[in-house]
C-alpha cells in the first residue's frame, strides 16, 4: 500500500474571494508606496531642494519604515489573523497620510526655521512625513504571506507570488507617478487620492471578511 500523499492545502488563489483579495491589496499596498516616495521628492524640494542629500534622506527613511513594519506586522501576524484585522492597516495609513496633506507645509516650514543643514533638516522632514504611514504600508507583505500560507510547504511558493505581486505594484506606481501623474495633477490631488484608494482598500478587505463570515455562519 502507498502511503497517502498529503493533500495540498494551498488554494489555488484564483478560487477564493479571500486570496483575490489579499493579492489586489499588496498590489495596491505596493503601489502606493513607491508613489509617496517618490512624491516626497517633490513635496521636499521647494524648502530643502533636490539634492541627493534629500533623496538619500528619502530612501533612508522609506527603507528603515518599511523594515520596521516588516518587523511588526510579522509579530501582528501571529495574533489571529483576519481579513478585517489586514484592512485595518490601510485604515489606519490613510490616517497616517492625512497630516502629509494638510499639515506638511507647516512642519517643514518649522524644520525649516531650525535646522539649515539640507542634509538633517531633510532627513528630519522625511522623517516626520513620511515614517509612520510607510511602517504601516509594510506590515501589509508580511501579514499578507501569514493569511495566504495554510501549510509551511508551500510558504516559500506564497512568499514569492506575493512579493512578486507587491514589487510589480511598486514597479507600475513608479512609473505611472513620474511620467504622468506628477504633470496631470497637483501634489495634493495625487495624496488625497491616494488616502482615498486606501479607504477603498479598506471596505474591500471588511467586506470581504464580512461575506466570508457569513458564509461560515
Amino acid at each position: 500500500m502507498h502511503a497517502q500523499e498529503p493533500s495540498p492545502a494551498l488554494v489555488p488563489p484564483h478560487q477564493t474571494l479571500t486570496h483575490w483579495t489579499i493579492y489586489l491589496l499588496a498590489f495596491t499596498g505596493g503601489f502606493i508606496i513607491m508613489s509617496i516616495e517618490l512624491l516626497g521628492g517633490r513635496i521636499l524640494a521647494p524648502w530643502f531642494g533636490s539634492s541627493i542629500f534629500v533623496w538619500g534622506s528619502i530612501i533612508t527613511v522609506f527603507m528603515v519604515a518599511l523594515s520596521t513594519g516588516y518587523l511588526v506586522g510579522g509579530q501582528l501576524s501571529l495574533l489571529s489573523p483576519s481579513l478585517g484585522r489586514y484592512g485595518i492597516f490601510f485604515l489606519v495609513a490613510a490616517i497616517t497620510t492625512l497630516p502629509i496633506i494638510y499639515h506638511g507645509e507647516l512642519m517643514m516650514a518649522w524644520i525649516f526655521l531650525y535646522v539649515d543643514d539640507p542634509r538633517y533638516g531633510s532627513l528630519l522632514a522625511a522623517t516626520s512625513l513620511f515614517f509612520i504611514p510607510t511602517a504601516i504600508l509594510g506590515m501589509i507583505a508580511p501579514y499578507s504571506v501569514r493569511l495566504l500560507v495554510e501549510n509551511v510547504t508551500y510558504s516559500g511558493k506564497v512568499a514569492g507570488g506575493l512579493f512578486f505581486v507587491s514589487t510589480l505594484g511598486s514597479a507600475i506606481g513608479t512609473l505611472l507617478t513620474s511620467f504622468y501623474l506628477v504633470l496631470w495633477f497637483e501634489i495634493n490631488q495625487i495624496m488625497t487620492t491616494l488616502v482615498g484608494l486606501l479607504l477603498l482598500c479598506f471596505l474591500l478587505a471588511f467586506s470581504a471578511n464580512r461575506s466570508i463570515q457569513q458564509d461560515h455562519a
